[in-house]
């Protein structure tokens, strides 16, 4: 299972994200991408957002309610990375932004309300 994991990274940082894609397989195969990077790294969104919590509330506050809210964070970047490599000959943009956890890590995770096509 590791060397899979490792393959579909390096294919997800290969084929990073591009706002500016105008042909169809640029733009599927950067919604693939995206979807990887972003089931592969979904973990990350408890540290995340416990470092965000931490900043704003205090330790207390981010021990708590941050780490149950980057668990919930968690798995909405997760389940739409799935999802995105099932749907990827669809072009849509990513529900979650940032696009990928390691673009802008001081700002807090939210989602777009609806599905737009690149």
């Amino acid at each position: 299972m590791k060397p899979l994991l490792k393959i579909l990274l390096v294919l997800a940082l290969l084929s990073a994200y591009d706002t500016n894609a105008s042909s169809y397989p640029a733009r599927f195969s950067s919604k693939f991408g995206n979807g990887v990077a972003n089931a592969v790294t979904g973990i990350a969104e408890v540290p995340k957002t416990i470092i965000i919590t931490k900043r704003r509330q205090g330790w207390a506050y981010a021990a708590t309610a941050g780490f149950f809210t980057g668990m919930v964070y968690m798995v909405a970047r997760t389940l739409n990375g799935a999802y995105d490599m099932a749907t990827f000959l669809i072009p849509t943009k990513p529900i979650v932004t940032p696009d990928y956890i390691w673009q802008d890590f001081d700002k807090e995770t939210s989602f777009r309300p609806k599905w737009e096509l690149r």
